[in-house]
This record gives structure tokens, sequence and C-alpha cells, in this order.
């Protein structure tokens, strides 16, 4: 099996990529601003499970695929970049019941929040690139069961984002507060919120890959 060497190492890897903000960390945050804290935090969650799915479909080779193939790496950055851009439409457009959601209820259920993250965690070609060019060298061939190496090495991903995107969300959920004072500032941060996912979404849409 790995080394405990190989394990640091990856470690090390996963909390850099983490810690710099990408896809995941700026829909994480535009969640917080529009629907707040809970909402945000289920998002992580998904998040995670999507990107575990990643780590699964690399150690069976779909990352390969991808990474090789420009074709199937623009479908899933348009994919992702399109459901970003949808959900940061859907934030503007009801952003004023973003105000009644204090009073009332959250504008988003339970399952609805980890649907959305589960899918940006899923269609991030950040990570899915990450895992196909990382993860395989940091496991030891030679020791056999290569798939269950790079399932249980890949995990560390999910949990690093679990507790920095986390903290990313609690933060922005804050600020949050602050606008919630007043409607006019809440219907503001909606409204923003809304514009970071379709920005983030566009800038997806038209970065560019070395093939």
């Amino acid at each position: 099996m790995m080394s405990m060497s190989q394990v640091a190492a990856f470690a090390v890897l996963t909390v850099v990529m983490v810690v710099v903000p990408g896809p995941s960390v700026l829909f994480t945050i535009g969640r917080a601003l529009t629907v707040g804290r809970r909402e945000a935090l289920l998002t992580v969650v998904g998040n995670a499970v999507g990107v575990y799915l990643q780590v699964v479909a690399v150690a069976f080779g779909v990352g390969v695929l991808v990474e090789r193939s420009a074709a199937v790496f623009t479908a899933v950055k348009l994919a992702g970049a399109g459901y970003l851009v949808f959900l940061g439409v859907q934030a503007i457009r009801h952003r004023r019941r973003v105000t009644e959601a204090l009073a009332v209820r959250p504008v988003y259920s339970a399952g609805r929040s980890v649907r959305d993250g589960l899918v940006v965690g899923l269609l991030n070609p950040k990570s899915i690139l990450f895992f196909a060019v990382a993860l395989p060298q940091f496991v030891a061939p030679e020791a056999g069961a290569v798939p269950v190496q790079m399932l249980v090495l890949g995990a560390l991903f999910p949990v690093t984002a679990l507790v920095f995107d986390s903290v990313w969300a609690l933060a922005a959920a804050t600020a949050r507060a602050w606008f919630a004072r007043s409607p006019r500032r809440l219907e503001l941060v909606g409204g923003t919120g809304g514009l970071m996912m379709i920005g983030l979404g566009a800038g997806l849409a038209v970065s560019g890959r070395r093939d």
C-alpha cells in the first residue's frame, strides 16, 4: 500500500488546491450571500459528495479520458458553466423572496441545496483534472489494487474541502447577516450572489486548457 510520506505529500497538495478559490468556493460564497448559512453549508456537503464521485470516476478511468480528450473536457466544462448560470439567473429572479425567507422558511430545501452542490462539485473541471493528473503520482502500482488506493487517497480532498469551504460559507453568511438588517440591502446581496454565479459560469465557459 501507499507509504505515509506519499499520503502526507498528497494531503499538502490537497490543502493548497482547496485553499485557492475555485468554482466550488465561489459558488458556496454566492449561495451563502443569496440564501444564507444553512443552505451554504448543505451546498458544501453536496459539493464534497460530487467531488468524491469524481475521485471514483478517475479511479476507474474516466478522469484519464477527460484529461486526454479536449471534447470530453469541453462538454464537462460547458455543462458545469451552464448550470452555474442557470442558478445565478434564478437567484436574481427571486432575490425579493430572500427577505421573506428570513421570516418564513429557507428559499431552498435541504435536498435541493445538497443537490446543487453535488452537481457543481461533479462538474468542476479544476478538480477532475487535478485528480486525473495527481492521483496516479501518489499511488504504489507495485502494491496492486490501484483503484482502491486512489479511492482512499482521493477521500482526503472532499474531507479537506468540507473544512475549508465551510469556513468560507460561515464567513459569507456572517456578512449576509449585516445586509439582512435592511430589505434593500438584502435584495442587493441576493442579486450580487446571483451575479457572482453567472460571472463564474461565464468565466468557466470561456476558460481554456493546454492540449
